[in-house]
């Protein structure tokens, strides 16, 4: 159980701070005006290969993130496939004179 913002800015229960979407400690204003703002919302954890090779199960190799850190860990590594996807997709195209599609 998490509580946040809204908007990246969640409590860390444990070092007894509010962090950004980033995980840095950062300072929050007046505790009346965040208090009718706080949520609650349940963290499901992921395993997030850190080199993106998912043969690749050594335990200094994974880590456990959020959901929403995870896609942020991956964003790079999903941009390269798909332009790699879109590349093989256009250059089936020149070749045989398909739809690009």
């Amino acid at each position: 159980m998490v509580y946040h913002l809204g908007d990246g800015r969640w409590w860390d229960a444990a070092a007894g701070h509010w962090r950004d979407g980033w995980g840095r400690r950062i300072r929050i204003g007046s505790a009346t005006d965040i208090l009718g703002r706080t949520r609650r919302t349940w963290v499901v954890l992921a395993t997030a290969h850190r080199d993106h090779d998912a043969a690749n199960n050594a335990g200094a190799k994974l880590a456990a993130f959020c959901q929403r850190c995870h896609m942020i860990h991956d964003r790079p590594e999903h941009q390269r496939r798909q332009w790699r996807t879109l590349f093989r997709r256009n250059a089936i195209g020149d070749l045989f004179g398909g739809p690009y599609g």
